[in-house]
């Protein structure tokens, strides 16, 4: 596994800063099961599709993760990028400025009405931190979080980013990053889906931070990736086994629901899942699960390149992101999408 393999150029100014005028309006490439290319646009996502197939989509919903305070002993500047809780008020987290944060450091928030104190201090800017707030926490965090924009979007986030940095089927909460395969969906393409006889099913992926790390040779080598929390529940297993009956096709709606599927994938068939997954999907993997995956345009040397070269081939997907580039596509978490065709669709 070479990391070099899974790299290529990309202008700049391709990496998407703003979400298309309306969601269903980020065009589609569509990588057919023959070799094929088309150019469509997202809204023609319908006519691509079959009755009996199952659309499956990743219902997280992003948080304000973001938190940007005052050091108490200073007043300068602080943030705090929440990752993870672990109950009681206590939080898995960044900060940032690592080295001026010490255990037992205090951030005051807005009005004071939010403080997070530092209770334990690891490698890389990884903390735990202690809330205290007035009133329900989440509420605070809501209040003064900022939308977790990711790295490669150079502004900050604006009040609209709330609504279009999140899908229009976001439910549970826990995310630090959307699954942006979903960003492109409207009311109305899910309502069409529904008259063409085509179920959208549901999975909870809770997308983290790791999603936008480059990896590094080491990691690549590795048989496991950074942990997400996710559930597949049983009313989708049970959609996903009758669609195997009548023989439909499964359709992923990004990495992350296709993470979560092959977690709950067995040689026989579908188990229900609840917990944390490891699970790394790179060449020669074999999905189980998908037949046909709708995704973005990922990030050189990620383990969502990755991810899409082992279901489609490394060869065909960089070469589709070359004709990206030429057309101009727009790339990355506001960008455009992609549908891929596999073997089995």
């Amino acid at each position: 596994m070479n990391l070099d393999d899974y790299s290529y150029d990309l202008p700049p100014d391709l990496i998407a800063q703003e979400p298309a005028p309306t969601r269903d309006s980020s065009r589609l490439m569509v990588l057919e099961r023959d070799g094929g290319t088309q150019h469509l646009l997202f809204r023609d996502l319908p006519s691509l599709l079959r009755e009996n197939d199952v659309v499956v989509v990743n219902d997280t919903r992003v948080f304000p993760a973001r938190l940007i305070g005052r050091r108490e002993n200073s007043g300068g500047e602080a943030e705090i990028f929440l990752l993870t809780p672990r109950g009681d008020g206590r939080w898995n987290a960044l900060c940032r400025p690592a080295k001026r944060l010490r255990t037992g450091g205090r951030v005051v928030f807005g009005d004071g009405s939010l403080i997070a104190e530092i209770i334990e201090k690891g490698a890389d800017g990884h903390v735990a931190v202690q809330f205290k707030s007035e009133g329900d926490l989440d509420s605070a965090i809501e209040r003064f979080g900022r939308t977790p924009l990711p790295p490669y979007i150079s502004r900050d986030p604006i009040p609209s980013d709330r609504e279009r940095y999140q899908t229009v089927y976001a439910e549970n909460r826990g995310a630090v990053a959307a699954p942006t395969a979903g960003l492109h969906f409207t009311p109305q393409i899910l309502e069409k889906l529904k008259a063409n006889g085509i179920l959208v099913a549901r999975v909870t992926l809770h997308v983290g931070i790791g999603t936008f790390r480059p990896l590094n040779e080491t990691e690549a080598q590795g048989t496991a990736l950074h942990e997400e929390y996710c559930v597949v529940p049983e009313s989708t297993v049970l959609a996903l086994q009758e669609c195997r009956k009548r023989g439909g096709r499964i359709v992923a709606v990004g990495t992350t629901t296709s993470r979560a599927l092959e977690t709950a994938s067995q040689n026989s068939g579908f188990a229900p899942f609840t917990g944390r997954t490891d699970i790394f999907i790179k060449p020669p993997y074999r999905f189980r699960s998908v037949d046909i995956l709708v995704t973005n345009f990922h990030l050189p040397r990620s383990s969502l390149l990755m991810m899409v070269s082992a279901f489609i081939g490394r060869e065909r997907i960089l070469s589709a992101y070359a004709e990206a580039v030429r057309q101009r596509y727009r790339f990355y978490s506001y960008g455009d999408a992609m549908i891929l065709f596999g073997e089995n669709s």
